[in-house]
């Protein structure tokens, strides 16, 4: 997870090498709403969880942008039936290339793109006891979506503070045999609500 956390960071970092004063660095902490999407999972909860991490965003113009980020993202979902508590923990280092355009100067910003996941962990889990099941996720999840932003301006006493909704879509099988694990084809779905700080 490590090694995979710090080469997302090196993919967000390397777009200033050659023209660090024009990108703004920052981090960003936010709440994830996930579930997964498929007939074998419809009724079942989403899960709550976190996303954390880094964002780097070149400025072209005023109104044109490109921000990458590496983010810890915990996805996938529960169910509670009969008392019994059931969790299936996909957790993720996802890398989003968003193009971003600014409306104005009214701070607001629409934005959309692709994004490549990394596994980091697959858990499964009932009451809290991890259960011993190699679910066979895929170690690549693949999305695209888009959000709208607010960026606070220059000079008031939130510069640096911006706030983000996005909802990402999963464009593949989480699973690599879902015949064997859920008997549908299943893909990612997360709405994340972020606060982010650029330095």
């Amino acid at each position: 997870m490590k090694k995979l956390f710090l080469s997302a960071v090196a993919v967000v970092f390397a777009m200033g090498v050659s023209n660090a004063q024009e990108i703004d660095f920052g981090a960003k902490v936010g709440v994830n709403f996930a579930k997964l999407q498929g007939d074998a999972v419809e009724d079942l909860d989403g899960r709550t969880g976190i996303n954390v991490g880094v964002i780097g965003e070149y400025m072209f113009n005023e109104t044109f942008a490109l921000q990458v980020e590496a983010l810890y993202s915990q996805q996938g979902l529960q169910s509670d039936e009969g008392g019994v508590e059931q969790k299936l923990k996909l957790d993720y280092i996802n890398v989003p290339v968003l193009a971003k355009f600014y409306i104005g100067e009214s701070g607001f910003s629409v934005e959309a793109g692709p994004q490549i996941g990394f596994l980091v962990s697959d858990k499964y889990e009932i009451d809290g006891v991890n259960v011993d099941e190699d679910l066979n996720a895929e170690t690549i999840d693949l999305s695209a979506g888009g959000g709208v932003a607010y960026k606070f301006k220059e000079g008031t006493s939130l510069e640096g503070l911006s706030a983000n909704v996005r909802y990402m879509i999963g464009l593949n099988n989480v699973y690599k045999d879902n015949g064997d694990t859920f008997g549908d084809d299943i893909t990612n779905s997360v709405l994340a609500v972020s606060l982010g700080y650029k330095f």
